[in-house]
């Protein structure tokens, strides 16, 4: 039985009593306001709908996750690092990545990243819960990915690119400066052979809601999400 929720309120069913068929689906309705929607990531929950529908909220079983110490750099993306002049921001141009992210889904197979959503998540990036990794190439946007912080956890809604490599690129350098700063998790949400290919996991959403829950009992190092670049190809240092 899927719940309405009720406005009034922003409290969440349980995620155990989200259905298996489709996996996760925990309930409709509410609203995309930073309330609601910061509750929901600090509960292991996310919005997920498209242009047509009401808004709908995920638990999934299992959940796929980074352990950010544990993210594989391959040696075709060392190489690609050394040969391009990359640079690798933090916090620098949140519409733009979100812009990039809802064209790249248009691309390819219609996005759910629909005007309400950018809305949402850029509010909740003035309010210094969202976040975005860019990448550039040659001072142009290549890529990038944005999410949501929780503490020592990582809430990641999408990636993009236009140039090869470029995700991975912001995946790989953020995890790395995540995990030195005390990240602990990234949760990628539900896992895909891409996802999988650069080392993401899955595991039971009881197990994810516990490290979840230890996550968001620590921050991490003080000032780690000012607007900043964390890595500069160009500078010569290794990937």
């Amino acid at each position: 039985m899927i719940v309405q929720l009720n406005p009034r309120s922003i409290s969440f069913p349980p995620p155990a009593t989200a259905l298996h068929e489709p996996n996760g689906l925990l309930a409709v309705g509410g609203d995309l306001s930073p309330e609601r929607l910061m509750h929901a990531y600090r509960h292991g929950i996310f919005p997920w709908f498209g242009l047509d529908d009401p808004i709908l909220w995920w638990s999934p079983n299992p959940r796929a996750v980074f352990y950010p110490e544990q993210i594989h750099v391959s040696r075709s993306l060392q190489k690609s690092w050394r040969r391009s002049p990359w640079r690798v921001t933090l916090n620098q141009d949140f519409d733009a990545v979100i812009e990039g992210c809802a064209a790249s889904r248009r691309d390819q197979e219609g996005t759910w990243i629909t005007e309400p959503m950018r809305e949402a998540y850029s509010q909740l990036h003035q309010l210094g819960h969202a976040h975005s990794v860019e990448v550039w190439c040659d001072d142009l946007l290549a890529g990038g990915l944005y999410g949501i912080s929780v503490g020592r956890a990582f809430c990641g809604e999408s990636m993009f690119h236009t140039k090869t490599n470029a995700s991975k690129i912001a995946l790989n350098t953020f995890a790395q400066a995540f995990a030195q700063a005390g990240g602990q998790l990234i949760d990628c949400q539900v896992a895909n052979p891409h996802l999988s290919s650069l080392g993401a996991r899955n595991i039971d959403r009881d197990k994810f809601l516990v490290q979840l829950h230890i996550a968001q009992e620590a921050n991490l190092s003080q000032g780690f999400w000012q607007p900043r670049t964390i890595a500069d190809a160009r500078l010569g240092i290794a990937l």
